[in-house]
């Protein structure tokens, strides 16, 4: 322990001196890790900027001109104001204040844990990413006032050369950041470390986070080197599309058919075409020509024979047949990625357990090679959050979501084995209800109620879902969250609300009950209802103060502990 290193550091010991020299080494490891966080930050908090107040500020101006719906970009940006404002107003400056006492106070587990409520945030982007890049793309086609702005503020240098797309990437790939950041700071973080508990309870939220980003995140990665070709090919080609998949690129010889020579040309090869490209030899701008478009469907690739030149083979397609040199592996490789699902289903169905033998028969297991994604939810596998598993029953090769049932089987003796859920239905006859894992924001053992600056039941609706009653509560220690309880002695929330960058409706509708108000942003509307007009202007004082990002004074009455006490009495009595 450091006491004996101490006493032995004065009696001369070479072992301490080195343990000494070691427990500088790994402080300053932590401090280099903290750095790094706050240095990302700073840039982060750049680009959002740029996203929130350049990108989106000129197309609302604009769009308020009546040259193209406001709601489109709206729709676009989705809730990038509100990540902004928190990053901007809260993260970073806490992070920044924490660095200049780091040397008293060297932590940074209590500062990230204040980060967990607003993942949801980034759960909404991330839910919205793929619909952004779509109008994107349809409005820049369609509105040359829309494109003019965007390539206007892209050719600034605040821009970095970089697209508006590759901007709009940020926020998705920033989660994980945050998740490898922190698991690299445990790792140097000593086990007794009094930060080691805030640390590992922001990991866990944070990690779970990362996980709904990781398909958003492969997705990013493959419309990223679709935004790269698109402007390789001088923007002429419509391929930033969500459903192309880029495969492979590479050089390519193409041989004449009157003779012999060979011209040097260009492959770009995704799911669904071919693209043949010329070379073009300019200083910037475009690197390649598209001279031919050749479709997958109905491809065929043929081995060839030439004696000037080795390793021939020719690609017929519908639009052009092309004689070309040592491109067949990725030939095979495109058919192994989008082909081996096909197959696998092909032979299940040729070999499956029918309906009426499910469970009293040994199914053939679908071989893990033969597939790339999830037979049910057809989500891709991966080494970490995805991994295969096969049904006991069919087997199909399935991810733990999918394979997240158990049931007696009757070919195996009737023991308990892991099932799929269409499988898990038919041989219970029941439906099983979906695993709901823990949500990003839900926190258990949180009864706020006591330390609260507003507490109190409500009616809520979301959208078009029906009205239900709910406890809602502020707590004091994230006065800008909204947290909504089944009842005043629940353990665990039902939902939370982030309430930075709401817009707050109190103005009555024909059809809404009296004492209503709402939230809204972006596509996400939450309605709520008070007991009396009195209490609807309680909250309505707290909720339009949180919006802003300024911390609330309490509406709490003295008694306002006492009567949340009675009511969950109450509600035990009745149980």
């Amino acid at each position: 322990d450091l006491g004996t290193h101490a006493k032995s550091f004065q009696n001369g010991a070479a072992p301490t001196a080195l343990s000494s020299v070691f427990q500088e080494t790994n402080e300053q490891k932590l401090y280099k890790i903290a750095t790094e966080l706050l240095k990302t930050e700073r840039a982060y908090v750049t680009r959002l900027n740029l996203l929130d107040q350049v990108f989106c500020a000129k197309l609302t101006e604009e769009a308020l001109k009546g040259t193209f719906p406001v709601d489109v970009v709206k729709n676009i940006f989705s809730n990038i104001s509100s990540i902004n404002t928190f990053h901007n107003q809260f993260l970073l400056p806490d992070l920044e204040k924490r660095m200049g006492e780091w040397e008293s106070t060297p932590r940074l587990g209590d500062i990230l844990q204040n980060l967990t409520p607003f993942l949801k945030m980034y759960a909404e982007y991330v839910k919205n990413f793929d619909n952004a890049m779509e109008l994107l793309k349809q409005w820049t086609d369609r509105s040359p006032q829309f494109k003019a702005i965007i390539q206007d503020i892209q050719s600034q240098e605040a821009c970095g050369s970089l697209t508006l797309q590759h901007h709009m990437l940020e926020p998705v790939q920033r989660v994980p950041r945050y998740e490898m950041l922190l698991k690299d700071y445990l790792k140097k973080l000593p086990q007794d470390d009094p930060d080691r508990r805030d640390a590992e309870k922001s990991l866990d939220i944070i990690a779970m986070a990362a996980t709904h980003s990781n398909s958003a995140i492969r997705k990013s990665e493959n419309l990223k080197k679709l935004l790269e070709i698109y402007e390789m090919l001088g923007e002429e080609e419509d391929i930033v599309n969500a459903s192309n998949e880029f495969i492979k690129e590479g050089h390519i010889l193409k041989l004449a058919a009157r003779n012999t020579s060979a011209m040097e040309r260009y492959l770009f090869l995704f799911n669904n075409m071919l693209l043949y490209c010329v070379p073009k030899f300019s200083l910037g701008g475009a690197k390649y020509t598209v001279r031919t478009r050749i479709g997958i469907e109905g491809m065929k690739v043929l081995e060839t024979i030439n004696e000037d030149y080795p390793h021939t083979f020719q690609v017929s397609g519908k639009e052009r047949t092309l004689e070309l040199q040592a491109f067949q592996e990725t030939i095979e490789i495109f058919h192994q990625k989008n082909e081996t699902f096909k197959s696998a289903s092909k032979d299940v169905e040729e070999v499956s357990v029918s309906t009426a033998e499910l469970g009293k028969r040994a199914p053939r297991w679908i071989r893990d090679k033969e597939v790339t994604m999830c037979m049910k939810c057809k989500e891709p596998f991966n080494a970490l959050t995805r991994r295969r598993h096969h049904c006991r029953a069919c087997g199909y090769v399935v991810c733990w979501k999918c394979s997240d049932n158990k049931v007696a089987l009757e070919y195996d003796s009737n023991k308990i084995n892991k099932v799929c859920k269409d499988c898990y239905s038919i041989l219970t006859g029941e439906e099983k209800a979906e695993g709901k894992k823990k949500g990003i924001l839900e926190i258990e053992a949180a009864q706020f109620s006591g330390s609260s600056i507003i507490c109190g039941f409500l009616q809520h609706c979301e959208k078009n879902k029906p009205w239900g009653k709910v406890w809602c509560v502020i707590p004091e220690k994230e006065a800008l969250v909204l947290y909504l309880y089944g009842a005043p002695q629940d353990v665990k929330a039902q939902s939370s609300i982030p309430l930075l960058g709401y817009s707050v409706e109190d103005s009555p509708r024909p059809a809404d009950p009296p004492a209503s108000f709402r939230l809204s942003q972006s596509k996400s509307v939450h309605s709520f209802v008070a007991e009396s007009e009195e209490l609807k202007q309680r909250w309505l004082k707290v909720i339009r103060v949180a919006v802003t990002g300024e911390v609330p004074e309490s509406q709490m009455p003295n008694d306002a502990t006492a009567n949340a006490t009675d009511t969950q009495e109450t509600s035990s009595d009745s149980t």
